[in-house]
């Protein structure tokens, strides 16, 4: 036979061999992926057994790095079905996050924050808050880049004879008003009325409460120091937040203020129900605003939450040498 017969007819191309699906991969992405955007979903009702559930609601953002790595699993399974399972987590992870981390004036209070800031005549106030961290023997340090910020009120948590007297050093002359017990202290330009302890459970003082006396009329305001969260020893704290919650609903001031260490994660199952009260603002340039540790910040720990009033601002900055950034709010009246 001429071997012109064996050539392949002109134009004809040799097809490339098709990719070969891998079932087994697929099954895997598919579980992976159902099982995560359903721990995102319901991370609530995963029991705190040895510390479980204060781990995964702490880490809770960045299980959003699992979704690129089922991805790339889905892509080497070479199928539409594992392909298709990775938009569920996706979709749960950008519900869920999305919201709380895009620039605060692009969020959904984005046009009220404008208007106010232009229109509003009732002055604005400006709160930092930090945990010094006594042990950083900064506190001075720390008060004294706050101050430079230009805050009206400073809040400070964790708080020893030794740090307290560093901070009144720094923040006396320039604030006139101080009221402190147990471990926070707050530093104001306003007047400070019916400042009063709280040991919210606990039986000694973490926390205290105080109106501050602004010319837009009353602000209350709540600085915490919330007891330690370690896994499997988070009982105290969840006492303090318990309690606050509770203490919410029943403030009589239009204008409420919580601030300081909560010692817990933004998405923590004790946390929610002062969230169901007042409202944590986005950042101003986006993202999560994690403040803890200062070093490689990895979880928001130290809050402001308001009610009443609009923020125009919020960011977090360092401030001394503490494991904690501190946190610089600003609001209209």
């Amino acid at each position: 036979m001429s071997l012109l017969a064996k050539a392949p007819a002109a134009g004809l191309s040799v097809g490339r061999r098709p990719r070969r699906r891998r079932p087994g991969l697929t099954v895997l992405v598919i579980t992976a992926s159902l099982g995560l955007a359903l721990l995102l979903g319901a991370h609530t009702l995963v029991p705190d057994v040895a510390g479980l559930g204060l781990l995964l609601d702490t880490a809770l953002p960045w299980l959003g790095w699992l979704i690129p790595v089922l991805a790339l699993m889905a892509l080497a399974a070479h199928t539409r079905a594992a392909r298709l399972s990775v938009v569920i987590p996706s979709v749960v992870w950008g519900f869920m996050f999305v919201p709380v981390i895009v620039p605060l004036g692009f969020g959904p209070d984005a046009s009220s924050t404008t208007a106010a800031s232009a229109s509003s005549t009732g002055g604005t106030l400006t709160v930092a808050s930090q945990n010094v961290q006594a042990a950083s023997g900064t506190a001075g340090e720390s008060a004294a880049t706050l101050a430079a910020a230009g805050a009206d009120v400073i809040a400070l948590q964790e708080l020893n004879d030794v740090s307290l007297s560093a901070a009144r050093a720094a923040l006396d002359g320039t604030y006139p008003h101080y009221y402190g017990i147990g471990t926070v202290g707050m530093w104001s330009k306003f007047p400070i009325l019916n400042a009063q302890p709280w040991d919210l459970g606990l039986g000694w003082q973490r926390a205290l409460a105080a109106d501050l006396d602004t010319p837009a009329g009353p602000v209350s305001i709540y600085v915490i120091h919330a007891g330690s969260a370690r896994p499997g020893d988070h009982a105290n704290r969840d006492t303090m937040l318990t309690n606050l919650a509770g203490v919410l609903p029943n403030d009589e001031n239009e204008r409420v203020i919580a601030v300081g260490d909560f010692n817990a994660a933004s998405n923590d199952r004790s946390f929610e129900a002062i969230t169901r009260e007042l409202t944590e603002p986005n950042q101003t340039n986006g993202m999560f605003g994690f403040t803890w540790p200062a070093s490689f910040p990895a979880a928001r720990l130290d809050h402001f939450l308001q009610r009443g009033m609009t923020v125009t601002a919020n960011t977090v900055l360092p401030a001394g040498s503490s494991d904690h950034l501190a946190i610089l709010t600003t609001l209209n009246l």
